[in-house]
Parts: structure tokens; C-alpha cells; sequence
């Protein structure tokens, strides 16, 4: 298990590919944390269900209209989403290999992942410096090409909102090769 408060504000990687969730969509928020990724897709009409196993951060989230905060490990017992599908899968600053086939099984067919964690080299700057919580190289995008259309990949060195090395993608459950990109989309960058 790897997180990161990583602070407030929504993580650019999310905003800027969030327009390819269906609008009024239901979005899976991974090891949410303190909400910053739930709060900001409900205010954009999402349905979200927050997990975690921080059950005081889930109070926090809890009577927020459109969002069903869930206590779950994530790590132990059975996968608590056998059988649901989503239309977008949000996760920022959390690993756990073992489930991520399971995770891209949760998805619909067209929906939307959005991944963003650490990555080897980051032990430099501190924690997570452990390798189990630690992305090989290329290794986010290994894993979801056979299943999943990429949209965009990065992985390296970033400087805000901490020193850190990340790999991020977003990418479509299944075979698409003529994509509608939303209006504004660049795959140049943010």
C-alpha cells in the first residue's frame, strides 16, 4: 500500500482528462483519501463512490450529495466490486499490483481509467521508497495496453506539488481507434 495527502487541489492529470467520463457517470475513486478527486467530479455532475479504509476520512465525505463513501480494505479479503462496472476509475498515489487486473475488470467497456503514483526513483525524495509501492518503468502502461485503448502516458520527474517521480496514463477500456477526443484536448501535454 502506497498514498500521499499530495495536498488540496485536484491533481491536473485528473482535471484535464475527467471531460472523457460520460457525463453523469459513475466514477470509482481508489484509496480516495480526504476527497480532493470526489469532491471536484461531483461538482462536475459525477457520481462518485469513495474508498478507502480511513474511516475519518470518509466522515468527511459522508451527506455529500452524490457520493457514497465506502470503508474497505483494499488490500485484504475478498474484492469488494465483483460484479460492478464503472464509467471512469479514478486513482492518484496508491499501489497495490495484486488487485489491478481486478480494477480494470471494474470497468465498463468505453470507460475511463485515470492512474497517477510513484515510481521507481522516488525513494531520492522520500517516501514511498519501499519498491512494492514503487511503478517499474513503463509498467502502467504494460499493464493496461492489452485491455485498454492509451490516451496518454507520462512517467519522470515532477516538481509540483512535491519533488517526485510518477508515471501517470489515461486510457479507454477496449479497442479504440478513433476515439472522439472531448473540445480542448491536447495529447501535447498540460
Amino acid at each position: 500500500m502506497m498514498r500521499h495527502a499530495g495536498g488540496l487541489s485536484p491533481s491536473p492529470w485528473v482535471t484535464r482528462f475527467a471531460a472523457l467520463i460520460p457525463a453523469g457517470g459513475e466514477v470509482l475513486d481508489l484509496a480516495c483519501g480526504s476527497g480532493r478527486h470526489v469532491r471536484w467530479l461531483v461538482s462536475r455532475g459525477y457520481r462518485v463512490e469513495a474508498v478507502d479504509r480511513d474511516a475519518v476520512a470518509l466522515e468527511l465525505l459522508t451527506g455529500v450529495p452524490h457520493v457514497t463513501p465506502r470503508e474497505v480494505d483494499l488490500e485484504e479479503g475478498p474484492w469488494p466490486f465483483d460484479g460492478r462496472h464503472f464509467d471512469a476509475i479514478v486513482v492518484t498515489n496508491y499501489l497495490f499490483r495484486p488487485r489491478l487486473g481486478l480494477l480494470l475488470s471494474a470497468l465498463n467497456h468505453g470507460g475511463v481509467l485515470i492512474y497517477e503514483t510513484f515510481m521507481e526513483g522516488n525513494e531520492r525524495f522520500g517516501k514511498p521508497s519501499n519498491p512494492d509501492f514503487l511503478l517499474r518503468s513503463h509498467e502502467l502502461l504494460e499493464r493496461v495496453a492489452g485491455a485498454c485503448t492509451v490516451l496518454a502516458y507520462e512517467q519522470g520527474e515532477v516538481s509540483e506539488p512535491r519533488p517526485a517521480v510518477i508515471q501517470r496514463i489515461c486510457a479507454v477500456k477496449g479497442h479504440h481507434p478513433s476515439l472522439r477526443l472531448p473540445p480542448g484536448f491536447s495529447a501535447a501535454g498540460a
